[in-house]
Order: C-alpha cells, then structure tokens, then sequence
C-alpha cells in the first residue's frame, strides 16, 4: 500500500470567527496543496476539515500518516476518544455533546477507508510544512477581513 503524509493546520481569527486551512499532501517526490476557508468558524473546525479533505482526496486506500500541531485532532484517535464519543452516542465522558459531530463523523467515516496513523507536533516551532500550512491558514482565513 502507498506511504502517503498528510501535514495539516487550521487557523481562526477570533474563535468563532474567520477561518482556514491547509493540507499538503505528500507521495514520494509529489506534493498537492489543499486549501480553504469559511467566514464563521472555529479553530478546531479547521484543524478537522484540513485532515478531512486531505483525506478526501485520496483516489485509493493508503498508509496515511497524518502530521499536526492539533491536539484536538491527534488525541482524539491516540487517547481514543473518538471511539468512545462513538460508544456513548456522540456523547463526552460527562455526556455532553461532543462538539462538531458533523466532522467527526466525516472524519471516523474516511478513518476507516485509509490506514491512518496522527503524529503531533509543536506549532510555530520551525517545521517546514507546519509553518507553510499555517502560513497558508491565515491567508485563506484573512480574505474575510
């Protein structure tokens, strides 16, 4: 199966407010820029849709290795907590609503075509393709200003 990463950033001025995101894609020495916005959003809707739509955008079934500075969106696979808001109904520990329940379905639901694995990393810490997807981020989310 192909080796594909996925690096990816969201951005939000004020929160809610303007936002965007980015996702590069990266198979061997090949490379897609994704990207997009919305005028009232939060940061943590936009840390979803950039891994969302660069999963989206695969043609075929992959190793995906996802790479963010989010740790909304890393824990909730690596601590499981995707798997158990599933369990309960959608619902958190304390059964409150999980929010943005439309994008963690989209997101479980293209979870489960691609082998994914999500690696954390240290925003605005000097990583390449963080700070290009960041950079991006704030471009997309700055045409609503």
């Amino acid at each position: 199966m192909d080796r594909v990463y996925l690096y990816t950033d969201g951005a939000c001025s004020g929160n809610p407010g303007p936002g965007g995101w980015c996702a590069i894609l990266r198979y061997k020495n090949k490379e897609k820029e994704l990207f997009g916005s919305e005028n009232e959003t939060t940061n943590n809707r936009m840390e979803l849709t950039a891994v969302i739509e660069g999963l989206k955008a695969l043609k075929r079934k992959c190793d995906v290795t996802v790479i963010s500075d989010s740790k909304y969106v890393c824990d909730a696979v690596n601590e499981g907590w995707l798997k158990n808001w599933k369990k309960r109904g959608w619902k958190k520990a304390n059964n409150s609503p999980v929010l943005n329940p439309d994008l963690w379905r989209e997101f479980d639901a293209l979870l489960s075509v691609h082998n994914v694995t999500f690696e954390w990393i240290k925003g605005h810490a000097g990583h390449p393709e963080n700070e290009r997807c960041d950079a991006v981020a704030v471009r997309e989310y700055q045409r609503y200003l």
